[in-house]
């Protein structure tokens, strides 16, 4: 699986939604707990516990999105001994959960430092320029299409999974599907680890071609030993919406230029062809 670092695809205008969603998967995550001193989301049964009562309460679970019902006896967040040992207490809920809202809450949910920044990577280098395309509002509403696509879609298939689904991934997802069907040819550098980190500038259709590749055959079980860790199909789901919901917007979308001298800039520099001038289709 190759790393992406940077694309070669300027922007007009600041993408403001793009940094408050990165921003705001920051915050929650320190926010969430036992996960801002760990690297891998993992610590003592205590705070195991209070994890498993906070996911519960905010993450989305495919049972409860498909039924609509909570269930009877939920994680409290406290440590008790029962026959089996040492574990976590479980109760009637104390809190009123709305399963369509907790889709929109699970979106800013990680499990780890590793999915925040991988995810918050890809937002970071191909977000920027879904959200130039689209405009703030529609971008915004976009991404949460996306991601309900890829959460709905997912628990349809596993309407009887009571695991939490947590994490931008499906959103994420759709932002990939858009930039490929937008902008296939851009060049994007990218880091492929043979032996150490061989860095290569591929156009955006190898790399996130891959990618999707990639996600299908893990959404099979095939190529990973714990598939049913992560939520493959629902990264399959959302790129397939983004690129659906994208694809009619392709004719109005002028291939981007390079900047001259500027291998590694974000903004259009003065001189370049579109500077200055309106899309077709805004």
């Amino acid at each position: 699986m190759v790393i992406p670092v940077h694309d070669v695809n300027p922007t007009r205008r600041t993408p403001w939604v793009t940094y408050a969603l990165i921003a705001a998967g920051f915050v929650v995550f320190l926010r969430t707990p036992g996960m801002a001193g760990s690297v891998t989301g993992e610590g003592g049964l205590a705070q195991l516990c209070r994890l498993e009562s906070f996911l519960d309460q905010w993450a989305a679970v495919p049972r409860e999105l498909i039924h609509e019902r909570l269930p009877r006896l939920v994680p409290t967040g406290q440590v008790g001994v029962g026959p089996a040992g040492p574990g976590c207490l479980v109760g009637p809920p104390d809190y009123d959960k709305s399963p369509p809202l907790s889709v929109l809450t699970s979106m800013f949910l990680h499990g780890s430092w590793l999915h925040l920044l991988g995810n918050m990577l890809f937002l970071w280098i191909f977000g920027d320029n879904v959200e130039d395309r689209l405009g703030h509002v529609r971008y915004l509403l976009f991404y949460g299409v996306c991601g309900y696509a890829a959460a709905y879609g997912f628990a349809f298939v596993n309407a009887d999974s009571g695991t939490p689904m947590i994490g931008a991934s499906g959103a994420i997802a759709g932002v990939l599907g858009a930039y490929l069907a937008l902008f296939p040819r851009v060049r994007v550098w990218v880091l492929v680890p043979f032996l150490l980190f061989l860095p290569l500038r591929l156009p955006a259709w190898t790399v996130l071609g891959a990618w999707f590749a990639l996600q299908a055959v893990y959404s099979y079980g095939a190529g990973v030993s714990q598939a049913g860790t992560v939520a493959y199909l629902a990264h399959v789901l959302g790129f397939a919406a983004g690129m659906l919901l994208a694809w009619p917007l392709r004719r109005g979308t002028l291939p981007p230029p390079e900047p001259p001298g500027a291998v590694w800039g974000r903004r259009a520099r003065p001189g370049t062809p579109w500077q200055g001038q309106s899309r077709p289709g805004w």
